[in-house]
């Protein structure tokens, strides 16, 4: 069974990521599956129905589209097709801050060690790593910076307001 770095340990990957299934018969019978949005937006009622299912989506696919099935998918995958591509990033916090999605958000793809940081900070809480790196050696990534100057999705705050606002209770008589 792959593994993967979720909720910052390394952890057995019981989702099967379904990249080329087009029709339900591409969709195994047993077990928790994660098919394309395109597909999910086809056949949703028959997916839903099977339970265990989750959604990838592409890097142009808008998260807007499933605004109104977050409650019914446990997981969401966004796919980075290449390490230069950004646009995951903006997905993640589009789905954690804008539609409020609380489920497991898994970075797929082409990810490496110096992302994990940043995805992190977007709200992704797992991490397919490629399989050719060292999941062990990437789980220090969390650690590189002690601190964000700009605001994350777990801490909406910048850095500089939260100076700001310990320095107005210091000066405070």
């Amino acid at each position: 069974m792959p593994r993967l770095i979720k909720d910052r340990a390394i952890v057995e990957d019981a989702w099967s990521l379904l990249r080329d299934a087009a029709g339900l018969p591409d969709v195994p019978a047993g077990g928790p599956v994660i098919v394309p949005l395109a597909l999910w937006r086809e056949h949703k009622v028959a997916l839903a129905a099977r339970g265990s299912i989750g959604v990838w989506l592409g890097a142009a696919d808008d998260p807007e589209t499933l605004r109104d099935d977050l409650a019914a998918l446990p997981i969401i995958a966004v796919d980075f097709p290449q390490f230069t591509d950004g646009r995951g990033y903006s997905t993640g916090r589009l789905l954690r801050e804008k539609l409020g999605y609380t489920g497991e958000l898994r970075a797929i793809g082409d990810v490496l060690r110096d992302q994990l940081y940043y995805l992190h900070a977007c709200g992704f809480n797992a991490f397919a790593l490629r399989a050719d790196r060292d999941l062990d050696a990437a789980l220090t990534a969390f650690m590189d910076f002690s601190d964000n100057y700009q605001s994350t999705v777990g801490q909406p705050l910048p850095l500089f307001r939260r100076r700001g606002a310990s320095l107005a209770v210091k000066s405070s008589p």
